[in-house]
């Protein structure tokens, strides 16, 4: 278990806890282990390397043999990567020679012969089915063995470990920085709360959780030591009784609810008499789940229970027993009624509904003078509303304008996405700009004094994370939105699966677009080679793990936008493998190496959405010819089998342009707020390492800083966003 616990720490911080053992002289095994770093693109800071070095060296083995799995994992390297053309990407034949081959060895297989005549004969020859097709024909040994060595090169990622503190300072510090997050987690980090809030529970808390998901996690933890629920509206009661019966706090699945102890639920019905005695109108949320709260109560009972009556008002207002009008259909029936003044008098005690309302109620305003009193009332509520709910109103702002006409991408919690054309009628840009104004003028407000602020200039394309949901788990990932440059003269995808039970067929591809968004080409099991680019080969199978690959010479792309892609094309969906995941590589010239090396990575994650094709980013060719990528993290729904590059060209050329011309809240707003405040921003090389505590943001934490500097990497870029 501690062993989970500290890689969990790396996975999140790139700290390793304060390693501990005899003392002795551990300066030669900690070298060693520094460059069995590298070897996959890590290394040991100076701090860390001297705190080995004063160890034994049978204590920096131990804390090297639980390291080293860890950061593997990070990158991608704790499973083989096997390649169907041996010598990939060399030698990969035309996609006619490639099945002619397949062909020709089918008719000299005793076993195939004649299955395959039969089928030529009748003119239907299932190629997929030929035998040497879609499995491996050679060991992943003997791949290696065909492969040169990786020459090493300046450009390869390095990515540097820190000395952390003692591993229960570290977990209660994660625990804090998780819990009190102010944008919803993703479900891997939601999954790492649970597993903290358990060792937690009892000890220093968050000054406060505004995420309800993140408070029914903990809520889940609490209940079970024994400590006071954190429970402020019904809702909260029904998120932990999901929690507790392992199902989604999200509420965006159903749970279904197991026979529950009597303390749990007494615990529950008591929290729920507590919330609705304290304020009756809370009743009116259990309306939008009704069905969910129905069933809770069948396990709840609480008829059994006549000291919590108003827990017993909630359920009867679930099954239709009792009237308790829901906020929203009060809204609605005055809006209706085309009284949008009084809708904005209501709004304004839900000042964030208020501000999500905001486009709707400005449509809706028969003239100036209503409109005025809607921005007048957002003036009046944006100090209350949530900073992750002001800066989407922001961003919504600044592109309302531009989606005018243009068609509108929509994204779910689940990264489901989809386009749909912009019907809505325009707003006056005066009061989009007085509203954007408004906006500015709150955010720059709770922006904290940064002191002396360093920046490295790669942070300041990168999209606010207003929630984890907009980015996957995994190493160098950045939220959707994200613009990033892309070094290196050869760009190489990987997409790896494992089959839990069904044989599962994943195909890596890449879409290859024009200026206009039109199809160019593309590179698929179907069209093994394009211009620019060679396909690794198809896998049909993944028992034992599976990896295909794609690269790309990019002087030699014609394209200006490269959509890389995995289709499902049989079999388990994305949450149901063992293990999924996509990452590029990007190298300089004639590097060679293997298929996959793990210094060459860039950026590595999950694979865990709801649709059958994946797109976790897309690269285009800028001014200059120089290279860029924007990340989506997108699912679209496909087709339950047979999802090909070829059939989803339409769909995916679509969203890509709304994503694409989307304009995303960045690091550097909020920078140039700050800026507007008076603080010095510094453009940082990391050259000269000042000796005073400073802010720094980036993408990596720099070594040398003063140990009280506030430091913002993409770990914890959340903590920039204010509450």
């Amino acid at each position: 278990m501690t062993h989970g616990l500290e890689a969990m720490v790396i996975r999140h911080t790139y700290r390793v806890p304060c390693p501990k053992g005899s003392a002795g002289y551990g300066d030669v095994v900690a070298r060693q282990f520094d460059a069995t770093l590298t070897s996959v693109g890590f290394k040991l800071s100076a701090q860390l390397l001297a705190r080995l070095t004063a160890l034994s060296g049978a204590a920096v083995v131990h804390i090297a043999e639980r390291t080293l799995p860890a950061v593997r994992e990070m990158v991608g390297d704790h499973v083989r990567h096997n390649a169907y053309f041996i010598d990939f990407p060399a030698n990969v034949p035309d996609t006619e020679e490639f099945w002619t081959q397949c062909v020709t060895e089918a008719l000299e297989d005793e076993t195939s012969c004649e299955t395959v005549r039969s089928q030529m004969s009748n003119g239907e020859l299932n190629l997929v089915g030929l035998p040497a097709y879609g499995r491996y024909q050679h060991t992943y040994e003997e791949m290696l063995a065909a492969q040169d060595e990786l020459i090493a090169s300046a450009g390869d990622r390095v990515t540097v470990l820190h000395l952390g503190r003692d591993l229960d300072d570290e977990l209660t510090d994660l625990y804090l920085a998780l819990a009190g997050s102010a944008t919803p987690l993703g479900d891997e980090h939601l999954d790492d709360l649970k597993i903290l809030a358990g060792r937690c529970a009892l000890g220093p808390q968050p000054e406060s959780i505004p995420v309800r998901e993140n408070r029914a996690v903990v809520n889940a933890a609490r209940l079970t030591a024994g400590a006071d629920l954190l429970l402020d509206s019904v809702v909260d009661a029904l998120r932990l009784a999901c929690a507790l019966a392992g199902g989604d706090v999200t509420l965006r699945e159903p749970t279904r609810f197991r026979a529950l102890p009597r303390p749990v639920r007494r615990a529950l019905l008591a929290g729920l008499d507590s919330v609705v005695a304290a304020n009756p109108a809370k009743l009116a949320d259990v309306s939008a789940h009704r069905e969910p709260f129905k069933r809770l109560g069948e396990r709840l009972h609480p008829h059994e229970y006549p000291r919590w009556p108003h827990a017993a008002d909630v359920f009867a207002v679930a099954r239709g027993e009792k009237r308790a009008r829901s906020f929203d259909s009060r809204v609605a029936e005055l809006l209706d009624a085309s009284d949008v003044p009084g809708a904005v008098r209501l709004l304004t005690s839900a000042p964030g509904r208020l501000l999500r309302s905001l486009d709707h109620l400005l449509r809706a305003a028969a003239g100036q003078e209503e409109r005025d009193a809607v921005v007048d009332a957002v003036a009046r509520v944006a100090p209350e509303v949530s900073g992750r709910v002001v800066l989407s109103v922001r961003e919504h702002l600044y592109n309302r304008e531009r989606e005018s006409g243009r068609p509108r991408v929509f994204v779910n919690r689940r990264g489901s996405g989809w386009v749909a054309p912009d019907v809505r009628p325009p707003v006056p840009a005066a009061d989009l700009d007085r509203l954007a104004a408004l906006l500015d003028t709150e955010m720059r407000r709770r922006l904290p004094a940064p002191g002396r602020l360093l920046l490295d200039p790669d942070v300041l394309d990168v999209a606010l994370p207003l929630s984890g949901r907009a980015a996957a788990a995994g190493l160098g990932v950045l939220p959707r939105g994200s613009v990033s440059a892309v070094d290196g003269g050869r760009l190489r995808f990987f997409a790896y699966w494992k089959q839990t039970e069904e044989q599962t067929d994943y195909d890596l591809s890449a879409l290859l677009l024009g200026a206009d968004y039109a199809t160019d080409s593309w590179l698929s099991y179907t069209s093994i080679t394009a211009v620019g680019g060679r396909h690794s080969g198809d896998v049909t199978e993944a028992p034992d793990g599976a990896s295909e690959f794609i690269e790309l010479t990019l002087d030699q792309v014609r394209a200006t936008f490269i959509v890389p892609q995995v289709n499902i094309y049989a079999g388990e969906g994305f949450e149901e493998t063992e293990e999924s995941f996509f990452g590029f590589m990007s190298r300089d010239g004639e590097q060679k190496g293997r298929p996959f090396e793990p210094r060459t990575v860039r950026m590595r994650s999950e694979l865990r959405g709801a649709g059958r094709v994946a797109l976790p980013l897309v690269f285009w060719r800028g001014s200059g010819g120089r290279w860029h990528a924007k990340w989506l993290h997108l699912y679209l729904r496909g087709i339950s089998s047979g999802n090909r590059v070829e059939e989803n060209q339409m769909s995916v050329s679509k969203v890509v342009r709304a994503v694409v011309e989307r304009e995303y809240l960045t690091v550097g707003y909020l920078v140039g707020l700050m800026s507007d405040r008076g603080t010095a921003v510094e453009l940082w090389d990391g050259a000269a390492v000042p000796g005073e505590p400073v802010t720094y943001i980036g993408l990596e934490r720099p070594e040398g800083l003063h140990p009280d500097s506030r430091i913002l990497t993409l770990g914890n870029l959340r903590d920039l966003i204010p509450g």
